[in-house]
């Protein structure tokens, strides 16, 4: 009996079919098969081990909490030269892990992930926080919370984090009497919710840019990933319609409007649905 590969996409549906056995690192960087459809997964796992083995190798096996985040952020921002890509900070590849290794350069979510795994194996407690507009890395310390930059290795202050949040808070009336305390916007996030960031990330890009394919192949992964956000499946049902493919679009867009009973949008995507089924699929030359 022949043994065929998964493909990539059923690949990844496997990686993040539960919660229990969802690793962060593998699940992110498998997002760049897309993008690399020849990258060997297990290859660049082992790089990041060997990052990690030569930081262990550093640390005395009494070190405190305190000595093994200071060695971390010397490793892993000054010897090793991650920061953030500031240059060409839209480009796909800062979300892509492999091309994040290879250059040292990303996006503050890419590289807190590296941050974060080599973290992990040298004994930190280190989780990502989905704070609006910069993805943010919180270490647990006996002698409290440190939270991160990852884009900048900056450790930032309560107040920092207030004056960065403050813009958001405006914008969205948070404000006077309506005021919430930062302690809620830095929850930690799941590896699930930190995946479906990343890939949001792509699909604004993509949008942008209206590379439909590179788009659809983004929202494929979302609908995996989040098989109850609607709004997911609404966003590969418009960009199949861009590819022409128009009976997933119509199975996608009825399924959202006949579900989506309180979206804003509910209508307008009623009506696309009915523009979609007059106009048939296009003809075949």
């Amino acid at each position: 009996m022949r043994f065929v590969a998964p493909s990539v996409i059923e690949y990844f549906a496997s990686l993040v079919a539960d919660d229990a056995s969802f690793s962060l690192t593998e699940v992110a960087l498998s997002l760049a098969q897309d993008e690399f459809p020849d990258l060997d997964l297990q290859a660049a796992l082992a790089e990041i081990d060997a990052l990690a083995e030569r930081l262990r190798q550093r640390l005395a096996p009494d070190a405190s909490a305190l000595q093994r985040l200071r060695l971390l952020n010397r490793y892993f921002f000054h010897e090793l030269g991650f920061a953030g890509n500031v240059n060409d900070y839209y480009d796909p590849h800062n979300s892509c892990l492999n091309a994040v290794l290879r250059t040292r350069r990303g996006i503050p979510i890419s590289l807190g992930v590296i941050y974060m795994e080599l973290a992990g194996q040298v004994g930190l407690t280190a989780r990502g926080v989905s704070f609006p507009g910069h993805f943010l890395v919180k270490l647990k310390m006996p002698q409290g919370e440190v939270v991160m930059d990852p884009f900048s290795g900056a450790s930032l202050s309560r107040e920092e984090l207030d004056e960065r949040l403050d813009p958001y808070k405006r914008q969205q009336g948070l404000v006077g009497e309506f005021d919430v305390p930062l302690g809620l916007f830095l929850q930690s996030a799941t590896p699930r919710e930190v995946v479906a960031r990343m890939l949001r990330n792509l699909k604004e890009i993509y949008r942008v840019r209206e590379d439909w394919p590179r788009l659809l192949a983004v929202a494929r992964r979302l609908v995996i990933l989040l098989p109850g956000a609607l709004e997911e499946r609404r966003d590969r049902g418009l960009a199949y319609a861009e590819l022409g493919c128009h009976e997933e679009a119509i199975a996608d867009l009825s399924a959202y409007v006949n579900e989506a009973d309180e979206a804003d949008d509910r209508l307008a995507m009623a009506e696309r649905l009915d523009a979609l089924r007059r106009s048939g699929p296009a003809p075949l030359h």
